[in-house]
């Protein structure tokens, strides 16, 4: 095993000998220089993992040559070790990028911890987040088979993203049995769902009786914070997963106070049905009964999200409010700035409502381009794409500008996506079957049951029947619907792509989030 290779630079170096040794015990090799310029040299001609530098000495001071080093290896980490306590040394090392700072007397512990910091952080971060995950795997497998309440699946959904984001961080081969563990727990949901959801939106079933769901929002959420007198900008993330919340919630924490909630998209978990759902607070036939101008049927090839100002209304009229609100699309920049310059004006608004469309345009364009899917070919590499965008977009530069002003902010997304891999035959001879893959709705299809959730009756679960004998089905877990017309050629396109639509943990499960600013 390769040993870490240190360089210690002090004019004093005699006086640590004790030091060195107790580094050396513990598997360090330690090359000592007593100036600066010595260690230019040595750094011209080895490679070193770290390197203790002396700020107080003769000849090139600690900083002078720290500067010298970054030139010739900028990437090794520097622990600057000073016997000066003075603000402006430390505010100047920080400055140029030191990895820590110790005052003297230095024991041998404080190097060992530094050392540890910059050189094992990863590898100590790795052990124990597998040791965490292996601990906790026997409790989150009990977990999966004692959740029988939707709040029980929202806290085991939160502790199986905790372990993938703890696991990704470090590169963990147990990351695999987090993945099989996952889709256990979304068979068991998917069982769960099936059980529950027609009573929890049946005529017969009460709000009290179900978990908060699309059609809740305005009433629940937004209505009472407006009635506080609290100004409200509502933001909707198209196509937003609490995994990726969780990867830009740190981002935030600086400048918002944050609370964090989970709730239920209704099914099917697609635009049309949920983004419409939270926007008018009805379910879906209801909107195609009250509002038929404002329903777009599945056959139709216009968009299904034109009419979301017109929805939003409606209900603020039903409730016989008087809430003036304004309604913005962001598709992309223009339109972002539109909608930053209009900010001053918003203010007049009791409510502000914008939706962003960026992440399910990625999600599109990685199923269709091979370049978006290569950038982004795992779950993390996914997150990964969503938290650069979110440092770097319009909509990083709304929540800034918003924080230093009197708003609430809720930020929320009609549903979540899941990655598919394993295709389920389903073929219908009619050609009113509309084109999603993980969920379906005609008069005449074959499958077989045993493999979806079937709805024979639309109305149970409040969804338009186009035709007497419609029926939905929905694809569970990661299954996606194939035709067995150029099967092969389906099977190939869409395996392991984010689709949405159906039943899972990560396309229901969403995150509801409320922002106060710090300021």
């Amino acid at each position: 095993m390769k040993k870490d290779k240190l360089l210690w630079v002090d004019d004093e170096i005699s006086l640590l000998r004790p030091h060195i040794l107790f580094l050396q015990g513990k598997g360090y090799e330690v090359d000592t220089v007593t100036n600066g310029q010595d260690a230019l040299d040595r750094c011209r001609t080895t490679s070193y993992d770290l390197i203790l530098l002396d700020e107080n000495m003769p000849g090139l001071s600690g900083l002078q040559t720290l500067a010298l080093i970054k030139d010739i290896s900028p990437a090794v980490p520097v622990v600057m070790i000073t016997k000066s306590e003075e603000e402006n040394i430390m505010d100047m090392a920080i400055g140029q990028k030191i990895a820590d700072y110790l005052i003297k007397p230095v024991n041998p512990n404080q190097i060992l911890l530094s050392l540890k910091k910059n050189l094992h952080h990863k590898d100590i971060v790795s052990e124990a987040a597998q040791t965490g995950y292996q601990q906790n795997f026997g409790k989150i497998g009990m977990q999966i088979n004692d959740s029988l309440t939707a709040g029980d699946w929202i806290e085991l959904y939160r502790r199986l993203v905790y372990w993938e984001l703890e696991l990704e961080a470090t590169e963990s081969p147990m990351s695999e049995m987090l993945a099989m563990q996952k889709a256990e727990a979304n068979a068991a949901f998917a069982k769960f769902i099936k059980k529950n959801y027609v009573n929890w939106v049946s005529a017969k079933g009460t709000e009290s009786e179900r978990p908060l769901m699309s059609p809740d929002i305005f009433k629940r959420i937004l209505f009472p914070l407006l009635d506080k007198g609290e100004k409200v900008f509502f933001i909707v993330l198209d196509n937003f997963r609490y995994d990726q919340w969780r990867v830009i919630a740190n981002d935030l924490s600086t400048l918002f106070n944050i609370d964090e909630q989970l709730y239920f998209s209704i099914l099917p978990t697609a635009t049309q049905y949920a983004r419409n759902a939270i926007f008018s607070g009805f379910m879906p036939d209801q909107i195609a009964q009250f509002f038929p101008e404002l329903w777009v049927e599945e056959e139709n090839e216009e968009s299904k999200n034109l009419n979301e100002a017109p929805l939003i209304r409606t209900i603020i009229e039903r409730y016989r409010r008087s809430d003036t609100f304004s309604y913005h699309k962001i598709n992309d920049a223009a339109s972002a700035e539109r909608l930053l310059a209009q900010l001053p004006a918003l203010a007049q608004n009791t409510l502000n409502v914008a939706v962003f469309n960026f992440i399910d345009m990625l999600s599109h364009s990685r199923t269709e381009s091979k370049m978006i899917r290569e950038l982004a070919s795992t779950e993390a590499a996914y997150r990964s794409i969503t938290l650069s965008w979110f440092r770097h977009s319009p909509l990083g530069d709304l929540l800034r500008a918003l924080a230093n002003r009197r708003y609430r902010v809720v930020i929320t997304t009609d549903h979540g996506s899941i990655r598919v891999d394993n295709p389920i035959k389903v073929q219908s001879n009619s050609k009113d079957i509309n084109a999603n893959l993980r969920y379906k709705l005609s008069r005449n299809m074959t499958y077989n049951p045993k493999q979806v959730f079937e709805i024979a009756r639309p109305a149970d679960v409040h969804l338009p029947s186009p035709n007497v004998s419609t029926r939905y089905i929905f694809a569970m877990g990661r299954d996606f619907f194939a035709y067995p017309n150029n099967y092969n050629h389906y099977v190939s396109y869409y395996t392991d792509t984010f689709q949405h639509g159906g039943i899972s943990m990560e396309e229901m499960i969403i995150p509801l989030i409320t922002l106060s600013g710090r300021s």
